[in-house]
């Protein structure tokens, strides 16, 4: 299909197909979308790509993409200092803020362990966790990386390095179980060992 299309408009075909849950067809229609926007927007869009990379930043304490280094969350008085949510990508951090039920502070370790993807210790964001830890203000570490085995075996090598480095800093991770509105018998195994687990006290 590509052959038969203008070379800016392959180049730009290709380019869209290489992200996330686009393939070469979505890529072709959302390229088609575009030639049907009014040029002033296809321009503002190339801006706003264009500049992304000098208007963005990462937050030196947690690792966050903001317009500001440090950013809003790390710089608000109102959140308390003790405490420190982990968690593996920056919308994960969003999504659990929207909530507006925890006003503690957040680091992004950039990924999961995952040996058969070439993902290491070395990819993950561990020297940033080790230096806000070392500061002496954290009192509680939340693991908040998911139910994966990826996610265990990370959360397992975390707590054995903080452990090693800052015995004092207590761990804890979010509870897992029966989601809201799900029945028992639809359940899978792994869910159900996880619910018996971390069961609560009523």
């Amino acid at each position: 299909m590509l052959k038969r299309i203008p070379e800016p408009l392959k180049a730009l075909v290709e380019q869209l197909a290489r992200l996330p849950g686009l393939g070469p067809k979505s890529a072709m229609r959302v390229a088609m979308s575009l030639l049907k926007w009014p040029e002033a927007e296809t321009r503002r869009l190339g801006r706003g790509i264009h500049d992304l990379h000098d208007n963005l930043h990462l937050c030196s304490r947690c690792g966050g993409l903001s317009a500001t280094d440090p950013c809003p969350l790390c710089t608000d008085t109102q959140r308390t200092r003790d405490t420190i949510c982990l968690v593996t990508e920056w919308d994960s951090m969003l999504a659990l803020d929207e909530g507006g039920f925890y006003h503690g502070q957040y680091m992004i370790l950039g990924g999961l362990l995952a040996p058969l993807e070439h993902i290491n210790a070395d990819c993950l964001d561990m020297d940033r966790l080790m230096r806000r830890l070392a500061e002496g203000e954290v009192r509680e570490l939340i693991l908040a990386l998911g139910a994966t085995i990826e996610a265990e075996n990370t959360a397992s090598y975390v707590r054995r390095m903080v452990h090693e480095a800052f015995p004092h800093v207590h761990i804890s991770r979010l509870a897992q179980g029966i989601p809201l509105g799900a029945e028992v018998k639809y359940m899978d195994k792994e869910t159900l060992r996880q619910s018996l687990q971390y069961r609560q006290t009523l």
